[in-house]
């Protein structure tokens, strides 16, 4: 499959999450709010797991006992690097109205949007240090495997993107416009997978730190975003289940087609 075919496919799945907002109502309910989230995160994670940290600890492996630095090192770099970024980039949640990062005159709709790509962009930078390991032809990395991530992660950017819209729509909004800033969102991943695979060429020893610093940056999304928003109210439990799910969903992907 064409490379630039592979970085595309999560863009997909946002734009079909987004396109919801044309047929449904304009408001998730609690329940669905926590659900999608909640998938969403289970899949990060085990997207996380399987085709970043278990690759890079394979690539260390002729490191011994030291095989474990680089992709140490790089999941804590990748959190380092979204903490910065959501310290920096003016954004807000769907379903409250406090602003995070630094002071800004950026409407609510604006900050939403931002909310989404801050997601989007460790999801796209994981995709492509994947196809930029499979491209090494010596990375124990296929296309497959490439292909099956970015596969899990449309499927996950089908909730995020309806997260999106739905939400926009609420705030007055018409479908139409409200889809589009959706699809939007998701622009920053295939931008962010081509930037990782340019980048790797010309520090190609670097890929267990490149996929360990991309798993990073989608743990600490999860754990600072995701899991604590499907935790809230009354329906906690139905987000918990979800994670469950979008996990093994990620994980059968990952052995079935890596």
């Amino acid at each position: 499959m064409n490379i630039f075919t592979i970085i595309a496919i999560p863009f997909l799945g946002t734009v079909v999450g987004a396109a919801t907002v044309l047929f449904t109502k304009d408001k998730t309910s609690d329940r669905l709010h926590n659900a999608l989230l909640g998938f969403a995160a289970g899949v990060m994670v085990a997207a996380a797991v399987w085709s970043l940290i278990i690759p890079a600890l394979d690539l260390s492996a002729d490191m011994g006992k030291l095989s474990w630095i680089p992709a140490a090192v790089g999941i804590m770099l990748g959190m380092l690097f979204l903490l910065a970024l959501d310290c920096l980039v003016p954004h807000t949640h769907p379903g409250t109205d406090t602003r995070e990062g630094v002071a800004s005159s950026l409407g609510k709709r604006q900050m939403l949007m931002l909310a989404v790509t801050l997601h989007n962009i460790p999801e796209g930078m994981a995709v492509g240090a994947v196809v930029a390991g499979a491209l090494t032809g010596n990375a124990g990395i296929s296309i497959a495997a490439a292909t099956a991530l970015a596969v899990g992660m449309a499927i996950q950017n089908i909730p995020e993107g309806a997260i999106i819209s739905l939400p926009l729509r609420g705030e007055g909004l018409t479908r139409k416009r409200a889809f589009g800033f959706g699809a939007l969102s998701g622009v920053v991943e295939p931008i962010s997978a081509l930037v990782m695979i340019l980048l790797f060429e010309h520090i190609a020893g670097v890929l267990p730190y490149l996929l360990a610093f991309s798993a990073g940056a989608m743990l600490y999304v999860v754990v600072e975003e995701l899991i604590p928003e499907t935790q809230q109210g009354k329906h906690s439990d139905i987000g918990t289940i979800a994670f469950a799910i979008g996990f093994i969903i990620m994980m059968i992907l990952d052995i079935a087609l890596g």
